[in-house]
């Protein structure tokens, strides 16, 4: 059997080889035993290995003495709320993200609703690794009790952000792909109490994707035409957890998942100024959204519970990454598709705009993502050698390294779970975001 990969914030796997449910277990009760007294809360995406997963989770938590509450099927950002209305100590969703249906795995969620940062998740390894668990408490054991409505109190914050009835009016036909995900259930109860005509893909959140989970242009070819074909004013996509969420506009054209955060600020930031908080891989359109409405900008290292973590540091009034994930604190600290799309339909209400206009007017970058095969033990070397080769750019080591010039930056960090560098640049072309990117690889090739 191979080992999980596990990060600070969870763990996954692939299902019956490097997941079982005794690693789920221990990982679970790792957690339950860095967490204050208090129920636990369980949700899981639709992969079919789910439930069996959840009641294995379920099992060793009840045997430790834990109160868990079971919510079925939910978005990762629904988890987050969950846990916040419940008043519980933590919560765990059962999902490997955009990964395979092959995979499963645990995302970690604190008693803030967020997902656990940083030094929390060191402890949960620390104690996973060294088996360092609890005992089972024989005479107090715990109880399961099933959540009915995992959906209500989430969709209640979201519509207090927007103008429900001004998006009612534009009655509006949207193009849902769920893909077989969790994001279907509230999705198609957003859409409507917002008054949109729904065409949903993938509707029962089963995990027998339709296409590639990962909301990507490449994967989602077949869904493009369906937009224009059905009309519709939009397409979204999500991800089988729905924290990311990818735009379609009405010609099928893909928007990406970069330009779904762009929108957001640039309609949160015309409603309240505010702080916004990205991470460092992230299109610097946040960044010059922030500068045309002079508010503070702020980059974290990548990774959700970074981003969140700079969040409350600076009182942001949102903030998310570049993979589609928008988080907007008035609902919760955690990245949400809903989010995202109920505030792309309320800008597209409020300015009457369609949706291709809302994108076509922000700053346009293109952004290359490459990699390169290095020993961990030469990248402190390979980082100095491309500081060196780019003498003129501002370089920063919050995150790896980043070098930024006006209108371009390049960024090489180093994987946390395979021997690799990933080297991602932006420009405002393609071919000068691809030179970048050729000339930092060069450089550590030298070594």
């Amino acid at each position: 059997m191979s080992e999980p990969i596990i990060s600070v914030s969870g763990l996954r796997g692939i299902v019956g080889d490097s997941l079982t449910a005794e690693v789920a277990i221990r990982y679970a009760c790792a957690l339950a035993a860095e967490l204050p007294p208090g129920n636990i809360v369980i949700t899981r995406d639709g992969r079919s290995t789910g439930p069996m997963l959840s009641s294995a989770i379920c099992g060793g938590l009840t045997a430790l003495g834990r109160q868990v509450i079971d919510a079925g099927v939910a978005a990762t950002p629904t988890t987050g709320v969950l846990v916040r209305q419940f008043r519980a100590t933590g919560g765990i969703q059962i999902s490997a993200s955009h990964n395979p249906a092959q995979y499963n795995g645990l995302k970690l969620f604190s008693v803030e609703g967020r997902v656990i940062p940083e030094a929390f998740g060191v402890r949960v390894m620390d104690r996973y690794r060294r088996r360092k668990l609890q005992r089972s408490i024989q005479d107090r054991m715990g109880s399961v009790q099933i959540c009915a409505d995992s959906i209500s109190q989430h969709w209640s914050l979201i519509e207090k952000t927007v103008d429900v009835d001004r998006i009612r009016h534009r009655q509006f036909k949207v193009l849902l792909d769920a893909n077989h995900g969790a994001g279907s259930l509230l999705g198609r109860k957003l859409l409507t109490e917002l008054g949109c005509t729904v065409t949903l893909l993938g509707a029962e959140p089963d995990g027998r994707f339709e296409h590639t989970p990962e909301p990507t242009a490449e994967n989602l070819a077949g869904v493009l035409s369906a937009v224009p074909d059905g009309g519709c004013d939009a397409g979204f996509c999500q991800d089988p957890d729905a924290d990311r969420l990818a735009v379609i506009d009405e010609s099928g054209r893909y928007l990406g998942e970069e330009y779904t955060l762009a929108i957001c600020v640039e309609q949160r930031l015309r409603g309240q100024r505010g702080a916004i908080v990205t991470n460092c891989s992230t299109s610097r359109m946040a960044q010059d959204l922030a500068e045309k409405y002079n508010v503070p900008f702020f980059r974290a290292a990548v990774g959700e519970a970074n981003v969140v973590d700079a969040m409350l540091m600076h009182a942001s009034v949102l903030g998310g990454e570049g993979n589609g994930g928008v988080i907007d604190p008035r609902v919760g600290l955690v990245r949400d598709s809903f989010v995202g799309m109920t505030m792309i339909l309320d800008a597209m209400a409020r300015r009457k705009m369609k949706v291709s206009q809302l994108a076509d007017e922000l700053p346009r970058y293109e952004i290359v993502k490459t990699k390169l095969t290095l020993p961990r033990e030469k990248i402190p070397a390979a980082l100095q050698a491309v500081e060196r080769h780019f003498r003129d750019g501002q370089a920063d080591r919050l995150d790896g390294l980043r070098l930024d010039w006006p209108g371009k930056w390049l960024l090489i960090r180093a994987s946390n779970t395979e021997p690799i560098v990933r080297v991602i640049a932006e420009a405002p072309t393609s071919a000068e975001a691809q030179r970048l990117c050729k000339e930092a690889q060069a450089a550590m090739n030298a070594l």
